[in-house]
């Protein structure tokens, strides 16, 4: 067989392990071992599999994920996330969809704070969900509006998806991060208005909540005075150049723990129950990426990027027209791979032709972590459909589906924004970072 083939082949079995659930890691691990053994040799396999664990264990940009990841578990255990629903809920909770609408806002609020669209998903459901259910919200809106907000978790910076993105590409932390800020506002303004557009339609979908007195309102927006506290010196200290996005983290993981334990929110056994689920969504994540590290030689080795790339250059397409077609590659792979495999996978693939045809990486990295974002929602696999109806028992999955199509498209349309219009994603870290 020629090194095509058994690339082409591996990808296939890859693609078949998935589908059987094996987990992501293993079945990366076992397909680039395997394919590195038999196109490399056995001995430059194993010597392949110490240098990467090795390299990407010592790698001191990746502390940025086990401590944003503790800073949005402790922020879970001490309450913060629920009184920035509340701050939001009594701001807007009386206007129609107003509800809804203070959930993608929380849900933003909380994406700067965990950088885990699961993480987004699963926290606000639990908050929201209940208070929706109360005030009579249409099921279909209610854990819709949960599984789209959750996904400005991998936009909003500090995102996960951009740091895994970072690393993959090599490309700035700290750049990708500001390259997110406008676009993350811009989908949560088009979600808020999704909500508005069908509540004008549709009144009964999502009824005016009771009316809240400016004590009200001064109350709410002061018991999430801690959170936003910490949103503004962690992300504007980046954003500032006060801190490298690692010090940012610190200083973030760090102010949450001694909010919590000063407000007498955080307990012994709290910070325990909190730092124990980080380490173990950091071990996922670790192992993704020692297992992202056998994939790539070994494609490299079967030529497959160079084969898709000199295919798509035969398209004769200009560079637009080729990433297009490579945004509908992970839209249409969105419905069917875990976002994070999705993106491991395809940056062997696809980074070296954007870059051969002079497309910005930061801003194609903007599109891609949406189009992530995108596949999150898409049926059949919408891994934060899921996660909402582990907390929404009683709602079919079929509604769940329904109800978040019209984020789909919202999001389909702030794509093709972003694609019209690069200076959105592009704006903040060209003028502020030299």
């Amino acid at each position: 067989m020629s090194p095509a083939a058994i690339g082409l082949a591996g990808m296939g079995i890859l693609l078949v392990l998935l589908a059987l659930r094996v987990p992501v890691a293993f079945a990366m691990f076992a397909v680039g071992f395997g394919g590195n053994a038999i196109l490399n040799g056995f001995p430059a396999a194993l010597s392949l599999t110490a240098s990467e664990s090795f390299t990407l264990a010592s790698s001191a940009e990746l502390i940025v994920v086990p401590l944003f990841i503790l800073m949005g578990n402790v922020a879970t255990e001490t309450g913060m996330s629920r009184r920035l629903y509340d701050a939001a809920y009594a701001t807007i909770g009386s206007v129609r969809g107003g509800l809804a609408s203070a959930t993608v806002i929380g849900c933003g609020g909380f994406a700067a704070l965990s950088g885990s669209s699961v993480a987004s998903a699963l926290t606000m459901g639990k908050v929201s969900l209940g208070e929706m259910d109360r005030f009579k919200y249409d099921p279909r809106l209610s854990t819709g509006v949960v599984a789209a907000g959750g996904t400005l978790g991998i936009l909003i910076p500090p995102s996960t998806g951009f740091v895994i993105y970072a690393i993959l590409a090599q490309e700035s932390i700290g750049r990708l991060f500001l390259a997110g800020v406008l676009p993350g506002l811009l989908l949560l303004g088009m979600f808020v208005l999704t909500v508005s557009i069908l509540c004008w339609f549709f009144p009964k979908m999502g009824p005016a909540g009771p009316k809240t007195s400016l004590r009200d309102k001064a109350r709410g927006i002061a018991g999430a005075a801690p959170i936003l506290t910490i949103i503004v010196l962690t992300i504007g200290g980046i954003y500032g150049g006060l801190f490298s996005p690692v010090e940012a983290a610190a200083v973030g993981a760090g102010l949450v723990i001694i909010f919590g334990f000063i407000g007498r929110t955080l307990t012994l056994r709290g910070l325990w129950n909190a730092t124990r689920d980080s380490v173990v969504t950091t071990s996922t994540v670790m192992l993704i990426l020692i297992a992202a590290h056998m994939i790539n030689p070994f494609l490299a080795l079967s030529h497959i990027p160079q084969t898709i790339g000199g295919f798509l250059s035969g398209l004769d397409l200009p560079a637009v027209g080729i990433l297009l077609v490579i945004m509908l590659c992970y839209l249409v792979l969105g419905c069917f791979l875990e976002g994070f495999a999705m993106l491991v996978l395809s940056m062997p693939i696809f980074y070296p032709i954007i870059t051969q045809l002079g497309i910005d990486p930061i801003w194609f990295g903007v599109l891609v972590v949406l189009t992530l974002e995108m596949g999150l929602i898409s049926p059949p696999v919408g891994v934060n459909v899921f996660i909402v109806k582990s907390v929404a028992k009683d709602v079919p999955i079929g509604k769940i589906f329904a109800g978040v199509m019209p984020f789909w498209f919202a999001m389909l349309v702030t794509l093709g924004l972003l694609v019209a219009f690069p200076q959105i994603s592009l704006f903040l870290p060209n003028s502020m970072i030299n």
